[in-house]
């Protein structure tokens, strides 16, 4: 005997993305707003003047990313309860990309799923966490590796929030609007190449052109089965980046910054790219006093953690190379002795030991 559930159905989860100033946001139920203490004490009266609800609270985590862990997300969790938060309540993530993916994340689990907007305050965060639904933590075997797909209601980008963003920060978030450049719009890189960020009005239409770009991958490839993977070029390095410095030593723009350096390297020697245009990137990231390099202890080990990256499969490593700039391939064929010829020249410890 066969039973079958029939669930078939459509489920329209678009939701609009405000690029300007902050308007009011309106709402009829609770609203809980999950910060951290320095996005609060810079910010939080102007959320706070142009949002309209009749009980407002406060979550506040601490700043970094090795907070963003599971132990955190029951924090917050622990915290919606107390302030006995319903299905019609709502979280505003109000932060950067660590806020962003955890209130994401415990939206997406309290009461099995509430409503969430995005108001990123770092330029990172604009230009790609806030947008498309990832949400997630890390542990020990890597980053975001425990997650949801978990749309939110609506993003808000506020650029004036980004007068008060350190230098590294900005950087950090220079290396993803490069990213989106290199691996879908030459035009735009050529564009970027021209222009300093740091000067007038480029730096609200290079937030446009990548949350553009990006919004078009996620509308083609929500979940991350085909194209929206090519956001992750740079990342595949980084992230093991970041888990070996245990996410004390680069921000995560830094570390996606030196992955993409990596990739060029390694799309050079596959002949997917010239050493020209592996150049020209490199002096862009460079313009933003981003670092490009990175010391591997030890090959194999860093070569081995590529293995628990989300998109490869247990024998498999796929790889986000740039074919020039303006396009890029997602290819599972790099050989591995390729691989570890390009992570040898980065062994630079126990050379010069």
């Amino acid at each position: 005997m066969m039973l079958s559930i029939n669930l078939k159905r459509v489920i329209d989860d678009s939701y609009s993305i405000y690029i300007g100033s902050l308007p009011t946001i309106s709402h009829e139920g609770k609203v809980a707003i999950l910060t951290n203490p320095k996005v609060a004490g810079l910010h939080l009266q102007t959320l706070l003047s142009r949002l309209q609800a009749k009980e407002i609270y406060i979550i506040t985590i601490p700043d970094g990313e090795q907070y963003k862990t599971l132990e955190t997300i029951e924090f917050i969790l622990d915290r919606m309860f107390d302030h006995r938060l319903n299905r019609k309540s709502l979280l505003i993530a109000f932060g950067g990309g660590v806020i962003g993916d955890m209130g994401g994340f415990a939206s997406s689990l309290y009461n099995r799923g509430i409503d969430f907007i995005q108001v990123p305050t770092t330029l990172l965060s604009q230009v790609d966490a806030s947008v498309g639904g990832k949400t997630g933590v890390n542990n020990r075997f890597g980053k975001n590796l425990i997650g949801a797909f978990h749309q939110p209601r609506a993003v808000y980008i506020d650029p004036s929030f980004l007068t008060t963003l350190p230098a590294r920060e900005f950087g950090a978030g220079v290396a993803e609007i490069v990213k989106m450049a290199v691996t879908f719009n030459a035009s735009f890189f050529e564009w970027l190449e021209k222009n300093d960020l740091r000067e007038g009005d480029n730096l609200q239409y290079a937030i446009t052109k990548a949350v553009e770009t990006k919004a078009g991958v996620v509308e083609e490839d929500e979940k991350e089965q085909g194209l929206r993977a090519a956001l992750n070029y740079g990342h595949t390095f980084g992230h093991v980046i970041e888990n070996e410095t245990k996410y004390e030593t680069y921000l995560h723009g830094e570390s996606v910054a030196i992955g993409m350096v990596m990739a060029n390297d390694l799309a050079c020697e596959a002949g997917l790219m010239s050493q020209n245009e592996a150049t020209r990137v490199k002096e862009l990231l460079m313009k933003y006093g981003l670092p490009l390099s990175y010391d591997i202890a030890d090959v194999e080990k860093f070569y081995q953690a590529f293995f628990l990256d989300k998109k490869s499969a247990d024998t498999v490593i796929t790889f986000i190379l740039p074919c020039g700039i303006g396009d890029v391939e997602i290819t599972d064929a790099v050989k591995p002795e390729i691989v570890k010829k390009v992570l040898s020249t980065y062994h630079r410890v126990n050379q010069n030991a």
